[in-house]
């Protein structure tokens, strides 16, 4: 675990930078926060493995670098990735953590956001159970809601944005079926807690 002194508490939500009510799972696939620096943006994902196949355990061991390459041709096409995320929500809404909050996930990957680049330095990466054009499940909201506003008590989160956003051209993620505002609704955010394009783009 980090050096860097716990954030205050909030309750019982976290013990350190581990969610409460997630289930660990930790990944070699991290590295340290900089000193100074503020953790103040949520990156939302979207991964299925393989694509458009839910349910097992390839996310997990993918992050946790278990996956079997062999198991499934699309393997191979990411053979070898060392990746990892703070969180996936499972399509049933079950949370899983791979990374502590005060780590340093490897899940941007390049990226850049409103003049800073490398936004895996400063955000918390979210990974939904689901595909770019698939719709996401009601449970999937509610619990990322609830984990944005439970981050946001404990470190100063200003901004929820797409890996769509960070890295345009590049990522797709979460895509044109994730509904930006309902997520705002459900947080209880105002607007200029999310990218204004992604507001306004949503289907809903």
């Amino acid at each position: 675990m980090p050096t860097e002194p716990q954030p205050p508490s909030h309750g019982d939500a976290w013990h350190g930078g581990w969610h409460a009510q997630a289930i660990h799972m930790p990944s070699p696939n991290v590295g340290p926060r900089q000193d100074g620096v503020a953790i103040d943006l949520a990156v939302v994902h979207s991964i299925s493995l393989p694509p458009g196949q839910y349910g097992g355990d390839h996310i997990e061991r993918l992050f946790t670098n278990t996956l079997d390459w062999d198991a499934h041709p699309y393997f191979d096409l990411i053979r070898g990735a060392e990746v990892s995320a703070h969180f996936v929500i499972r399509r049933d809404g079950q949370l899983l953590q791979f990374a502590s909050v005060l780590e340093r996930a490897w899940h941007a990957g390049r990226s850049h956001w409103q003049g800073r680049d490398n936004c895996n330095d400063f955000s918390v990466g979210i990974e939904l159970e689901g595909l770019e054009h698939t719709p996401f499940e009601a449970a999937q909201y509610e619990v990322l809601a609830r984990l944005l506003r439970d981050l946001a008590e404990a470190w100063p989160i200003a901004q929820a944005v797409g890996h769509e956003h960070i890295a345009p051209g590049r990522k797709q993620d979460p895509g044109k079926a994730f509904d930006w505002p309902l997520l705002a609704r459900l947080t209880g955010w105002p607007a200029e807690r999310f990218p204004p394009s992604a507001l306004l783009d949503s289907s809903s």
